[in-house]
């Protein structure tokens, strides 16, 4: 079969002279991700973020950068709820048609967060494409197996995402990361989707949620649109970001340079991973006269890092030393994902992919 392969490498283009193309998201990403290197149960959450994380991901990707996954995931017992496994919709049936955009995220073992951010920008899209048929896989193989073993639910990873497709006689294919800045994971997908290129007539790849300054910006408007009503003058508004090693973690300093451009002088943005660290973040609201701060995460899905090391009671959690230090401290646990308008503008993505088909 003749090669089409219309990758979009010149988003990942625009990712190195933006971001440095060298980091990844869930978070999600992160990798939310990470963007979108997003233990599911201990550091292995989300970038947004996908992203990741940032949340590859990063979140989700958030992509969300690619997140450490440590023992914790493979534990028997939870002694947290994650939500209802059933009430998500895998997206891995069969019977796919000739046109099939596959949204590609880092993953998250938090049901219901998984079903209100991962499947709340699976659902957009297929509301926006109805004559498309939408399906999902995961980076995250530790997740994938955790889920399955915990809840008995079958996620698709990538390669078996792409069989499935190819065995449908799927001849258009989009595939649409969650991750929040190009990358690592990003690359890797690219990589993994020529491997494929002769079983379809025709492949495109969606760009990630932040692949420019413009893209910031309206990302930073969105939160802080999202959070208005904090802002009393007394109140700081903290995200959560996963970060990376790599370079493509400088997109976290352009996110803070968004916030004091448009003149939201009380937003602020640390990463678990990277820089701007909790030190730093935690310096840049003190003697400010703040009484409150509000912490979200500025990744695809709430997961580990959300709801353990933001929002944990545990001493080293950024919620606990917040409130040593004398602030009120109110968490918010909602992912990227789950933001109507985050999610249009992955449907977006998915629109100038699918111009890339023809």
């Amino acid at each position: 079969m003749k090669k089409k392969l219309a990758l979009i490498v010149i988003a990942c283009l625009a990712g190195t002279m933006i971001f440095g193309c060298g980091g990844t998201q869930q978070a999600a990403t992160a990798p939310d991700t990470a963007p979108e290197a997003e233990s599911e149960a201990a550091a292995a959450e989300d970038t947004a973020d996908t992203a990741a994380a940032d949340e590859a991901a990063p979140e989700e990707a958030e992509a969300e950068p690619v997140e450490a996954e440590a023992a914790a995931e493979e534990e028997d017992e939870e002694n947290y709820e994650t939500g209802d496994a059933s009430l998500d919709d895998p997206r891995n049936q069969d019977e796919i048609g000739e046109k099939e955009i596959l949204v590609v995220s880092f993953g998250t073992s938090y049901n219901d967060s998984r079903r209100e951010t991962i499947g709340g920008i699976e659902k957009a899209i297929a509301d926006a494409y109805p004559d498309w048929s939408v399906r999902r896989a995961f980076t995250s193989q530790i997740i994938i197996d955790h889920v399955k073993k915990r809840d008995g639910v079958d996620i698709d990873n990538v390669e078996a995402a792409l069989k499935r497709a190819s065995d449908n006689g799927v001849k258009q294919l989009v595939v649409q990361p969650t991750h929040l800045m190009t990358g690592f994971e990003y690359n890797d997908l690219v990589d993994e989707l020529a491997n494929y290129s002769d079983a379809f007539d025709s492949v495109s790849v969606g760009e990630p949620l932040l692949i420019s300054d413009e893209s910031i910006e309206k990302v930073a408007t969105i939160v802080h649109d999202l959070t208005s009503s904090y802002d009393d003058g007394k109140t700081a508004v903290c995200f959560m970001g996963h970060g990376t090693e790599a370079d493509s973690n400088e997109v976290y300093a352009k996110v803070q340079t968004a916030f004091d451009k448009l003149g939201y002088e009380n937003y602020y943005i640390g990463t678990v991973e990277a820089e701007p660290s909790f030190d730093d973040l935690d310096k840049a609201i003190a003697g400010k006269g703040y009484e409150r701060v509000v912490l979200r995460p500025l990744m695809v899905v709430a997961g580990d890092h959300a709801n353990n090391d933001m929002a944990g009671d545990e001493d080293d959690s950024w919620k606990s030393m917040l409130v040593k230090e004398g602030y009120q401290v109110e968490p918010v646990l909602e992912g990227l994902g789950q933001v109507p308008e985050i999610q249009q503008i992955y449907v977006e993505r998915v629109e100038s992919a699918i111009g890339k088909l023809k």
